[in-house]
Formats: C-alpha cells, sequence, structure tokens
C-alpha cells in the first residue's frame, strides 16, 4: 500500500513515544510506502484534484536522523490524494479553524476518491470534549454552557467540580474548584471570557488518583490494555504532557464495557481509531482526531498496538476495495 501521513512536522516528532511513528513502522515493516505531508501544504483548484506537496520517507531504524527523505524535484511532490492507497490523518489538535478547513479538503478527496481516516466528517462531527454527550449513560455529571451562574449552581450542587475549556489538550487549562469555591469566579471568567466561550464542568472523579485512562478503540474493538496517566506531585491532571507517569494495565471490566459499547458505533461513522478517557468508572472523552499511548502500552504490556492498527486498517482497505 501507499500510504500518506497528514501530521504535523517530521521534524517534530519525539520517535520514542510517537504513536503515528509506531503506525510508520510498522507499515513499512509489511512493505507499504510512506509518505507524508501537514495540513497546510493541502490544496486545491477548480478542474483539479485535492493534491499535496508531499515528502516521500523510509525509515532509517536510528534514533536520528529517523527517516530518510527522497530527493523530489518540486513538480515530482505534487500528488493527489486519491492517488494513495489510505491517507491517514494524523495532525495533533488543537481544532481549530485550519483544522476544521483540512477536514473540508479532505473530504473533497472523499468524492474524488480518496479513502481518508478517520473520516473528516466523523472528526467535525465528533469534538472531543463534546463527543460524549451522546452517551450520558457511561458519563460523570456534566454541564456545558457560558453562563456563569448555571455553573455556580453546578458548583453548589456537586461541591467539587472540574473545569475545562472545550479546545484544549494535554491537560491545558483545566481547574479543580472544591467545596470552598475558592477561585471560582476567576476562574469562570478566565475560562468562558464572560460569557462569550463555553466551557464544560464535570463531578470531581476522585479515581484520578489511580489514574486517567487512556482506552484504545481500533476497527471497533478495544485494546486489551490501557494507559493509565497517573498525576504527579500534587497535580489533578494525569495527562503526560502535563507530567503524568503511564502506567499500563489491562481493561477493567467497566473499561470494556464502555469501549464495547461504543466502538462499533463509532467505527461505522468511518472512526478507526479512537482514544476513550476513562477516569474510575466514568467516561470523560472521547478522543478522534490522533490518539496517542501506542508506544507506551506495547512496551509496558507487549501487546503490539501499531500491528493491531495496521491489520485494521489492511481489512477496512480490503472492504472497500470489494464495496
Amino acid at each position: 500500500m501507499n500510504l500518506l501521513f497528514v501530521a504535523d512536522p517530521l521534524e517534530t516528532f519525539k520517535t520514542y513515544k510517537d504513536s503515528t511513528y509506531a503506525m510508520m513502522r510498522e507499515a513499512q515493516r509489511r512493505g507499504h510506502t510512506l509518505a507524508a505531508c501537514e495540513p497546510r501544504h493541502l490544496h486545491w483548484q477548480s478542474g483539479g484534484h485535492v493534491s499535496a506537496h508531499v515528502r516521500r520517507i523510509r525509515l532509517t531504524g536510528q534514533e536520528a536522523p529517523w527517516f530518510h527523505e527522497s530527493p523530489l524535484a518540486p513538480a515530482q511532490r505534487l500528488a493527489a490524494l486519491r492517488d494513495f492507497d489510505a491517507v491517514l490523518m494524523r495532525k495533533d489538535p488543537p481544532f481549530d479553524s485550519e483544522y476544521f478547513y483540512a477536514t473540508h479538503l479532505l473530504e473533497q478527496a472523499e468524492r474524488e476518491g480518496a479513502r481518508v481516516l478517520n473520516k473528516p466528517r466523523a472528526l467535525r462531527d465528533h469534538p472531543e470534549k463534546l463527543a460524549l454527550l451522546e452517551f450520558p449513560q457511561y458519563t460523570t455529571p456534566t454541564l456545558v454552557t457560558r453562563e456563569a451562574q448555571a455553573v455556580r449552581d453546578f458548583h453548589a450542587e456537586h461541591r467539587d467540580i472540574i473545569l475545562k475549556p472545550l479546545d484544549g489538550m494535554g491537560g491545558m487549562g483545566i481547574f479543580r474548584v472544591r467545596e470552598d469555591g475558592l477561585n471560582l469566579g476567576s476562574i469562570i471568567e478566565t475560562l468562558n471570557r464572560h460569557g462569550e466561550q463555553s466551557l464544560m464542568v464535570q463531578k470531581f472523579v476522585p479515581a484520578i488518583a489511580q489514574g486517567d485512562k487512556r482506552v484504545l478503540v481500533i476497527g471497533g474493538r478495544p485494546v486489551p490494555h490501557c494507559l493509565a496517566r497517573i498525576p504527579q506531585g500534587g497535580e489533578v491532571r494525569g495527562n503526560l504532557a502535563a507530567g503524568g507517569k503511564g502506567v499500563a494495565q489491562p481493561l477493567s471490566a467497566r473499561d470494556r464495557e464502555i469501549a464495547e459499547a461504543l466502538g462499533p458505533v463509532l467505527a461505522a461513522r468511518g472512526l478507526l481509531l479512537v482514544g476513550l478517557d476513562i477516569i474510575g468508572d466514568s467516561l470523560t472523552e472521547i478522543n478522534v482526531t490522533s490518539p496517542t499511548c501506542f508506544q507506551e502500552i506495547t512496551d509496558q504490556s507487549g501487546f503490539d498496538v501499531a500491528a493491531m492498527y495496521l491489520d485494521a486498517l489492511e481489512t477496512a482497505l480490503r472492504e472497500n476495495t470489494r464495496a
């Protein structure tokens, strides 16, 4: 297969933990060819197809340089997305306006015959904080609002709450307010910009002390191990980007229940790879843009997550060909 990864700049990859790198490595091991571009390299012109200036690469197996790029003239680098066997959208959040525009270009590429995963429309339809609203039976009490008084009322009811922006990533902008309500007003003003921006509020789940679990679902099926991201040093955030410690562990019965309920639903919508965030028994986020933790889970548990992903990708492409 000829694969195109739409991702962040290759030079920024931390290969020892990058899940996109793990996908590339397994794909190359299977004999597939690799190309990469950034969302800014996508373009469309009337009378033509959605195309990109791509980099044809081969992994070296070394820490540095970790890839070799085939020297190509500018005209040779231009490629139509429809000419690849699969286009893998792996750009990290934030889901900003440019990410949104990229999904529209990718959806046009689909109309021209490209196979894009995760599906662009599904990326737009499942914002990572709000996607859980469809599955309230699995969540902790949650509020989405712009109204300061609604947040105060929620705090009065639940006493210990978490507040976070809808467009945050890596634990950015997350606050905990305990029963004393200290700084609640200031935090609301910071997050909702005096009523101009929506925020999410959730009842605090004490089980965060045992970790914010990333449960990966591939092709509708859960990976048998998750990564519990455990807060360190008095932090309330378990995110690895915020200093959390990642510990791989088998799925609990509740983890598996949630993953098996949501997995087939989301896969049917074109979401080949999903990352569920579960604290204790409660679903807190559904990540679809660029789910991570492949290498941490594989290194600690021995379960090859990248191989499971490539199996699912190859199956999806075969089924698409038959259709």
